[in-house]
């Protein structure tokens, strides 16, 4: 209880520094994707997969909690406070997550990470369009891997296979280099998931940087957030961008919050949107973030 007395001290103390004043009902501003609108803030999924990018225990921590009644309330919880899009992966029980929150009258809109199973059987892919996506998106990390392993063919077929269906088409990937590779090539994409954070980097690199090899299985780059920025502010395409809080290490006061919130959208194309993950087990991170944002896109 005294941890969760001071976050919400933290986070009233932000507010009042900044002098916020938009109402916590007014509509969170929204940007065209192909035909449809989405809010330039988009709720993610990792924190219900257990997807902490930190400790073991974190990860067993939010998995235990993201119970399928839960699920549905932070969803509920992101429509209320004005979003009107959710960014999941394939994996059957996240479909059928997402499907009991439709089910008792749920109305955000998806967009489905072509992970799991659906990277290699694309069958899935019309099977799931029919489903009714905005879009199908091939997975950040297993673009890293095949573009790493020279196989860019599997990508584009995957990404042709998803335009047969007629959901928009995008590609997502940690690595600014594979998004300049596409676009330079002319690849038939609607949009891209573009990750603030290169987290697939192989260790050889990392020890060429680093002159040492950290610890640990994931590394997040101060200047990482900066050279995604560049990219996606020299496409035409809509960029998704995520990971703007370096899995929550970005965000570990009210001000850390802000500041993220406020370099990502004054670094992404006015037509941008971001998408991030929420869990508020012990504060509600999600009218925070609606509120942030709506404040910070309010003054733009």
């Amino acid at each position: 209880m005294e941890l969760l007395r001071r976050n919400l001290l933290q986070t009233a103390a932000g507010l009042a520094v900044t002098g916020r004043s938009v109402a916590a009902n007014s509509p969170l501003p929204k940007v065209k994707l192909g035909k449809h609108e989405i809010t330039r803030l988009i709720i993610g999924s990792n924190p219900f997969n257990g997807y902490s990018y930190s400790l073991p225990s974190l990860d067993r921590h939010m998995k235990e909690w993201a119970t399928p009644e839960n699920i549905g309330k932070v969803l509920q919880s992101a429509e209320q406070n004005g979003i009107n899009t959710h960014q999941f992966s394939y994996h059957p029980q996240a479909m059928a997550d997402f499907q009991r929150y439709r089910d008792q009258g749920g109305r955000l809109q998806w967009i489905l990470l072509g992970g799991g199973a659906m990277k290699d059987d694309l069958s899935l892919i019309a099977t799931t369009a029919q489903l009714g996506p905005i879009g199908v998106v091939h997975h950040g990390g297993v673009t890293d891997q095949r573009f790493r392993d020279g196989q860019h063919a599997k990508v584009e077929e995957f990404l042709k296979r998803t335009r047969d269906t007629g959901v928009l088409v995008g590609m997502s990937s940690h690595r600014p280099q594979n998004i300049e590779y596409a676009e330079e090539r002319n690849w038939d994409i609607d949009f891209y998931m573009t990750c603030f954070h290169q987290l697939s980097r192989p260790k050889e690199e990392l020890k060429t940087m680093l002159g040492e090899m950290p610890i640990g299985k994931v590394v997040f780059l101060e200047g990482d957030p900066g050279r995604m920025c560049r990219v996606i502010r020299s496409t035409r395409k809509t960029c998704l961008a995520y990971k703007i809080l370096g899995a929550g290490r970005s965000a570990e006061t009210a001000a850390d919050l802000e500041q993220s919130f406020r370099f990502a959208f004054r670094n992404i194309k006015p037509q941008d949107a971001v998408i991030v993950g929420m869990y508020p087990r012990f504060k509600d991170e999600v009218r925070e973030n609606a509120d942030l944002v709506r404040t910070i896109l309010a003054a733009t």
